[in-house]
């Protein structure tokens, strides 16, 4: 190999771990509700938030005061979840995001009814 041709290369291969590195990004935290942590009226904590999909969201809350559910856009309309979703209820939940819509609520009775659900939508 010449040496015009091996700087070539060496060029080459630092302007492709230049462009992957570009590429590859760290999933993001996100607290549901800020300091206020997850309880009512909340449907409007992710406005103007930007979400991927890999992020996480924690969810705060007293244990036994509150609980999250993945749910569908037909469960986060109605406030229902299916018997078989699974219920997170540590009081510190993490959860990480889909690409698409992703809705979560709160199934004890009256707490979605009274706002406290989300929809996320992560690209």
């Amino acid at each position: 190999m010449s040496e015009g041709r091996g700087s070539a290369l060496i060029v080459l291969t630092v302007l492709m771990a230049v462009v992957f590195q570009g590429q590859v990004t760290e999933a993001a935290t996100y607290t549901v509700g800020d300091s206020g942590g997850w309880t009512f009226n909340v449907a409007g904590w992710p406005r103007g938030k930007t979400f991927k999909a890999g992020d996480v969201l924690v969810f705060n809350y007293g244990p036994g005061a509150h609980n999250v559910v993945r749910v569908n856009r037909a469960g986060y309309r109605g406030c229902s979840a299916p018997s078989t979703a699974k219920t997170y209820q540590s009081g510190s939940d993490q959860i990480k995001l889909a690409k698409g819509r992703n809705f979560f609520i709160c199934s004890l009775a009256g707490h979605c009814d009274a706002g406290m659900k989300i929809a996320v939508t992560a690209t």
